[in-house]
Formats: C-alpha cells, sequence, structure tokens
C-alpha cells in the first residue's frame, strides 16, 4: 500500500444515514472543506463500501469529500442485501443523496465497479457531472465475466485452483452460479467459507506484485462484498449489451480522466481503451507498472494527480 503520497488523514465533520427505497438506508459522511468543491466517491466491488483512504485522494482545503456506502454494502443497513438492489437502484440513490445534500453539481470518483456506476449515474444525469475520474474500468461485458471466472487462470493458475477448489468438480463449468448459489444459503457454514474465497482470489489478483500474506476476516462485510458481485455479475450488471459505451454520447462534452494500469488483471485495459475512443473530452491514463488496486504507487499519483487538476480547473 503506498500511502506517502495522500493527503493526510482526516474525520468527518458530518456523518448520518439517508433513508432511500424498500427499506434501504445508506450511510454516508462528509469530510474537508463544507464550502469546497462537491466530489463523491463511488467505492467498487460492488459490495466493498469505502474506506477511510478514500478521503485521502483529495485536498481537504480545496474539495467537500462525499463519501457513502452503497445499498448492503459496508454501514448502510441492511447489511449483505441483494434485494432491490441494482444499478438502476444505485443510480437513483446518488441522485437521492445530492438532493439530500443541496449539491448542484458534483464531480464523480469510482474506480472498478465505481467507474461502471459512475457511467451509468453520467447516463442518467449528465447535467449533475462537473467532472469524472475513473480507475481500472469495468464494463461487466460477458468478455469481463469470461476473463474473471476463467481465462486469467492463465496469469494465476495456483490462485485460480485454489479459488476454484472450493467448487466441486462437477460444478466448475460455471464457477459464478456454483458461489452464487452458496453465498446466497442461509447458513453461515456455506456462505462465509465461499465468500473468504472468493474474496481472497479477488484481492490476490488485484496488483502487480503478489500478496500472499492475506487474512481474510469472516465479517458481514466480507459477505456483503462477495455476495454482492455475484448477484451483479449474475445479472450482468442489470445492463443492456453496449449501454454504457452507447450511453457516453449523451455525456461526451463532460471531462474526464481515466485511469488504468496496463497489467491490470481484474479489469481489462480494453474497457478503458473502447470508453475512451468514444470520449472526445476523456484523458485515458495508462500506468506501465501496475495491476488494478488503487494503492498501486503509480495508480495512487495518477489519481492524485487528476483530483488536484480538477482542483484548479474552472467549472
Amino acid at each position: 500500500m503506498d500511502a506517502d503520497n495522500l493527503y493526510p488523514d482526516i474525520e468527518p465533520f458530518k456523518k448520518g444515514h439517508l433513508p432511500v427505497t424498500h427499506g434501504h438506508s445508506l450511510y454516508y459522511e462528509l469530510c474537508g472543506n463544507p464550502d469546497g468543491r462537491p466530489v463523491v466517491c463511488l467505492h467498487g466491488g460492488p459490495g466493498a463500501g469505502c474506506n477511510s483512504n478514500l478521503r485521502r485522494f483529495f485536498d481537504p482545503a480545496a474539495y467537500k469529500i462525499i463519501l457513502f456506502d452503497q445499498r448492503g454494502a459496508g454501514r448502510s443497513i441492511p447489511v449483505a442485501s441483494i434485494e432491490h438492489n441494482t444499478t438502476q437502484d444505485l443510480v437513483q440513490d446518488i441522485e437521492s443523496l445530492r438532493f439530500h445534500l443541496g449539491i448542484e453539481r458534483w464531480l464523480l470518483f469510482g474506480g472498478s465497479w465505481g467507474s461502471t456506476l459512475a457511467l451509468a449515474y453520467a447516463a442518467a444525469h449528465s447535467d449533475a457531472c462537473s467532472g469524472l475520474i475513473l480507475r481500472g474500468v469495468w464494463l461487466c461485458r460477458p468478455s469481463d465475466l469470461i476473463w474473471w471466472f476463467y481465462e486469467r487462470r492463465r496469469v494465476f493458475p495456483d490462485y485460480w485452483r485454489d479459488f476454484a477448489s472450493h467448487i466441486p468438480v462437477a460444478e466448475q463449468n460455471d464457477l459464478l452460479g456454483a458461489y452464487a448459489r452458496r453465498l446466497n444459503n442461509p447458513d453461515p457454514a456455506i456462505y462465509m467459507p465461499a465468500a473468504i474465497a472468493w474474496r481472497k482470489y479477488e484481492t490476490r489478483c488485484d496488483t502487480l506484485l503478489p500478496r500472499e500474506a492475506l487474512e481474510i476476516p469472516a465479517t458481514p462485510q466480507t459477505l456483503a462484498l462477495a455476495r454482492i458481485e455475484a448477484h451483479y455479475k449474475t445479472h450482468s450488471a442489470f445492463l443492456l449489451s453496449g449501454e454504457l459505451l452507447n450511453a457516453i454520447e449523451g455525456f461526451r462534452d463532460v471531462p474526464a480522466v481515466i485511469i488504468h494500469g496496463r497489467y491490470d488483471m481484474s479489469c481489462s485495459l480494453d474497457a478503458a481503451f473502447r470508453v475512451a475512443e468514444r470520449w472526445p473530452n476523456a484523458d485515458l491514463n495508462i500506468v506501465a507498472d501496475a495491476g488494478h488496486s488503487a494503492m498501486e504507487p503509480g495508480i495512487t499519483r495518477s489519481l492524485m494527480a487528476a483530483t488536484n487538476q480538477f482542483r484548479n480547473v474552472h467549472f
């Protein structure tokens, strides 16, 4: 983890829960300058929740930093819930939070699944977007799912073997379905080992250099990440084929920076390339010595440069 380039750790000046539809309540927090430029952070996963390092990518004197945990994730309640949990629900939640906070326009900052959600939100509410910073673009195409579950074993055969071996051989031709069944089983003796195996595989593949010493805790947050990720992957993120790429025409004039590791083994660089091809106002930065994680040194530096760039631009 490369925290040397981040702004100092800060505490929120406001925290709360925002009730939304179908019994969900979103945890949110505000940090930095109450009168600063609004930026909303869209965490990955889906289901990962926010962490305190997200606050540190922004100059706290310049930005009003808004973090929130998406449905079922982090400190939102009910935790690990996939009921009424779709991309369209999350887009509406972001808009509800914007109205609740009285913000006219804001910068979107999203990595991995957060980039998917940022694109979906911009497609629906481009007038509310002052800009986008995207990292590790994920489009949830059929090719992306095949890569995630099967083809990256060419790079990580040992990690994939550990991931697949949690599932009986007879079910390994459909790892997503097999994991989804276990993650949604009501018995913790079934769902928690599956959640730990899922998260361990994902985490091991996220960095350019290996992270072998991984202890994945048996927590509700571990379950939330795996269960909600499997839910969204099962439903192709509730998106039509090509939907996000086709939607770019509607917000092509919104400025953006796209940051992607050359050796990202979780989200294909091809996805970022396709997005940038259609978006004349998007600057694609391919980080030569990085994988997927935002805490890779090159990714961190590029994200910091992007937030400082937007800090100094008048909209």
